[in-house]
């Protein structure tokens, strides 16, 4: 396969497979997407109909992996026997990325949910070292997801800055989470776009974009079940200006609508990459010619 991350000029959107999507994943039309990406967790070793069903779809289409229990900031040693899984699952499916939260979610057991982790020197040296365990195991990258999050305890830092300096310290990728800046923008009083450039963009490999829930004027809830909403689709407008127009998945783990509304919003995502491909090949064409 080629290096899917290397060709992302001509813009590249995915969907994510859940089961409850499976029968609408049969009426896709070649073209309709460019991968799928999948939580490694639910789909290892998996047999039956719905395992026969993963294959054939995998045999379509590229598979990005999107890790749920990780548990990449937390205590509990990492769990190396899922790590070699995935590492084997990587090379069955020929997989080109696998991406984790920069969260955790276990303590002496899977917590079933993705907490904050404290914006400290401390918890980076911490993170950074777990990263590296991972890296080694699996002898490949990883990515790591700037997280949504409605509390942020013992912070030091402002939250760019500790993903900042995990990325460095680790020395892995960053899987940029358009939605997440903007729930988290309004959920804690900052400017989404000052916090977009604030981030190492240069480690941007890999983008995510989703719907979320108006809990209050002043909360927003990070559900991946609604439309994507215009501040949303803008954002993500400027981050490709600044990054380019990276691989895109648009995320829906609940409420599905018709597969073909789901495609109404890839189309915009390809839309938008190829906006900001013509941008970037006119601008340099004009600086070459100055």
């Amino acid at each position: 396969m080629a290096n899917i991350l290397a060709g992302h000029q001509r813009g590249i959107a995915g969907l994510g497979l859940r089961r409850g999507l499976m029968p609408a994943f049969q009426e896709l039309l070649p073209g309709d997407i460019d991968f799928i990406e999948v939580a490694p967790e639910n789909w290892i070793e998996i047999g039956g109909r719905y395992g026969r069903q993963f294959r054939a779809i995998a045999e379509k289409y590229p598979v990005y992996l999107h890790g749920l229990s990780l548990n990449i900031g937390g205590f509990s040693p990492l769990n190396t026997d899922l790590l070699l899984s995935i590492k084997q699952f990587m090379d069955d499916f020929d997989c080109p990325l696998y991406s984790e939260h920069l969260t955790y979610c276990g303590d002496e057991g899977q917590l079933y949910d993705l907490l904050p982790i404290p914006f400290t020197e401390e918890a980076v040296s911490h993170v950074a070292e777990r990263v590296k365990r991972v890296q080694d195991v699996l002898g490949r990258r990883i990515l790591l997801e700037n997280a949504s999050y409605y509390a942020a305890p013992a912070q030091e830092m402002s939250e760019s800055e500790f993903i900042n300096a995990v990325l460095a310290e680790a020395d892995c990728d960053l899987l940029l989470d358009v939605n997440n800046i903007y729930v988290n923008s309004i959920n804690h009083r900052y400017d989404p776009y000052e916090f977009l450039s604030s981030l190492s963009l240069e480690r941007a490999k890999y983008v995510h974009i989703a719907g979320h829930y108006d809990e209050a004027e002043d909360l927003r809830v990070d559900t991946h079940g609604a439309d994507i909403i215009d501040p949303v689709w803008a954002l993500l407008d400027t981050a490709y200006e600044r990054c380019g127009p990276l691989p895109t998945l648009l995320e829906r783990d609940f409420n599905f609508p018709p597969m073909v509304e789901m495609l109404v919003e890839v189309d915009r995502i390809k839309r938008a990459q190829e906006i900001a491909t013509r941008s970037a090949s006119f601008l340099e064409t004009n600086v070459l010619s100055l």
